[in-house]
């Protein structure tokens, strides 16, 4: 039994004419006849009764009727909600971000991508950057934003932008008026950064510890709006992503670039590289790689 043939048998049994029923599904007669032949013969008995002037269902053709019409209305439901997906009239996607993304330029994309497509709901996981590894290695989420990861052979890895860390200082530090200061000045003050195992974290003591040593933090926090109110109050200094500038100055902290050594890392998307996007989550990947890029230049 097949959908060309329900939609036969609904046909006749509606109009209760094979000509008029050939007519509304434009097939000829014979056609028609051998349609509803196939599905008898499958189904193993008569659905209809026929003479030379009316049709008739049979009690079993009685049976099947109101069935053909919930399967026919449920077949094109489905049809027209795989359309409606596939032309962004609707859907969902899930994505994974870093919190120094999540709370920056992700906003930015997101509005762009809901002028584009107001129907696609988005839901939005931020988390530190090994669960975003995680969440897009699970399948958890289709999109995943963050650190490029040193080695992962199932992960696709698009680059948005080389990101540079940056001292974060109170204005009325005497350093918030340099043009850029360097890790040994920096570093004569408290320290505040975020809690392991915080990417931005392991990024910082890693790469400080050949010509620092052991980094010495005097306060800590899960929140990036809390280190940045910290530093604001007087209480220390810290060095982020240069992707929260806006974050930290809006938070009243002065940003300055940060030299000796010089700590970047590549920010960017990463998908499952055996896993084929849905066209909601290929939609805001392009999105996404659109407004990196705008903010990059």
């Amino acid at each position: 039994m097949n959908v060309k043939q329900l939609r036969a048998f609904l046909a006749v049994a509606q109009c209760l004419s094979f000509a008029q029923a050939g007519e509304r599904l434009h097939l000829s007669q014979p056609a028609l006849s051998l349609t509803i032949k196939a599905l008898e013969d499958d189904l193993g008995g008569q659905l209809l009764a026929r003479t030379t002037r009316n049709v008739s269902l049979t009690p079993e053709g009685e049976a099947l009727l109101p069935l053909a019409r919930q399967l026919l209305a449920d077949w094109d439901n489905a049809e027209e909600l795989l359309r409606q997906r596939f032309t962004l009239q609707m859907g969902k996607v899930s994505v994974a971000a870093m919190p120094s993304f999540a709370g920056n330029l992700l906003p930015i994309a997101l509005k762009v991508f809901r002028e584009r497509y107001p129907r696609v709901n988005v839901a939005v996981h931020d988390v530190i950057n090994e669960q975003v590894l995680e969440m897009v290695d699970h399948r958890r989420v289709e999109l995943g934003i963050g650190f490029e990861p040193e080695s992962s052979n199932n992960l696709t890895f698009t680059s948005f932008y080389m990101d540079r860390f940056v001292a974060v200082v109170p204005m009325d530090s005497p350093l918030a008026g340099r043009a850029q200061v360097t890790w040994d000045e920096l570093l004569h003050h408290d320290f505040i950064t975020l809690q392991r195992p915080s990417a931005v974290r392991l990024l910082l003591e890693q790469d400080l510890q050949t010509q620092h040593g052991k980094l010495s933090v005097a306060f800590e926090s899960h929140q990036l709006s809390t280190v940045g109110r910290m530093v604001a109050n007087g209480l220390g200094v810290s060095a982020v992503p240069s992707l929260c500038i806006q974050q930290m100055e809006e938070l009243g902290a002065r940003c300055v670039a940060l030299e000796g050594p010089r700590i970047e890392r590549r920010i960017g998307l990463m998908t499952l590289a055996d896993h084929k996007l849905s066209a909601a989550a290929q939609a805001l990947r392009d999105v996404l790689i659109e407004c990196a890029q705008t903010h990059v230049s």
